[in-house]
């Protein structure tokens, strides 16, 4: 049997923009109903969302059969609950809050297998070999793999340039509202300084040719940071899309004017 082939990670190397949603619901029915849509990827969230390791492996069984990819979100950068991400069969994980090169090092050793890094053998029992079916794992299985850092605080945006330099990493994700909270702001990514701070850190990791993503539900946003060299970006919320949805039906029923929800530009 061959090693699943990352299509997410070879599409980066790629032109155009990938577009992206967010899988906030934790449960593998409403991923697959996702990943029906035409998306190119999707995030399934083990940060914000109600996921464990269980969920998400259900939710990559789900999806499996589709072309949107998944990208899985860690809660954080911990080298144990990397491995079990990784064992369960993620291939493209994200890491939050990373702010120094040194943390971006230290998460590609905790996805490669030694001597280059620290990931244990699972073997036969983990779905990542399919058990012990995909020949010469241990020495192919990075091949396949992709890693995204997340800047979203200051420190992250000073350093970012020697985040994407990070031999290993294959990609950076802004997060907005972090970012925005980060400078006082509080969740307000159109603040003059928050987009230059955008701008600056699209500019150094493209400079590092490393590919950038983003958070962007507005049209106008997603369509600017594109402009400015995003290779992929997030443009729905699950979540959000179903509540919006929810309202403007709601309001059509009643005859009432459609309404706009504070959460159909959310930055997160």
């Amino acid at each position: 049997m061959q090693l699943p082939f990352n299509h997410f990670k070879a599409a980066l190397a790629g032109s155009g923009t990938l577009y992206g949603i967010w899988a906030g619901f934790g449960t593998a029915y409403a991923a697959e109903v996702v990943a029906t849509t035409g998306y190119d990827w999707m995030l399934l969230d083990g940060e914000h969302a109600p996921n464990s390791v269980p969920s998400l492996l259900a939710q990559l069984q789900a999806v499996a059969p589709y072309s949107c990819a998944p990208v899985v979100r860690a809660s954080h950068g911990d080298a144990t609950l990397i491995k079990q991400l990784l064992d369960v069969g993620v291939q493209t994980l994200m890491v939050p809050m990373v702010e120094t090169a040194e943390q971006a090092a230290t998460l590609v050793r905790a996805m490669r297998y030694p001597p280059a890094g620290i990931r244990g053998v699972g073997g036969g029992l983990v779905r990542a070999t399919r058990w012990d079916a995909v020949p010469d794992y241990i020495r192919t299985a990075h091949e396949q793999l992709c890693l995204i850092v997340q800047i979203e605080s200051r420190q992250g945006v000073e350093n970012a340039a020697a985040i994407a330099a990070v031999e290993g990493v294959d990609a950076v994700f802004i997060g907005p509202a972090d970012l925005s909270t980060s400078m006082d702001h509080a969740g307000d990514a159109r603040q003059p300084d928050v987009q230059e701070a955008i701008a600056s850190t699209i500019r150094d990791v493209c400079d590092q040719g490393k590919a950038c993503g983003i958070l962007a539900p507005d049209v106008g946003d997603a369509q600017r940071y594109a402009q400015w060299g995003c290779r992929f970006v997030a443009v729905g919320i699950d979540i959000s899309l179903l509540r919006q949805a929810a309202l403007h039906n709601l309001a059509r029923h009643r005859g009432e004017g459609l309404v706009a929800s504070a959460t159909a530009s959310s930055t997160y």
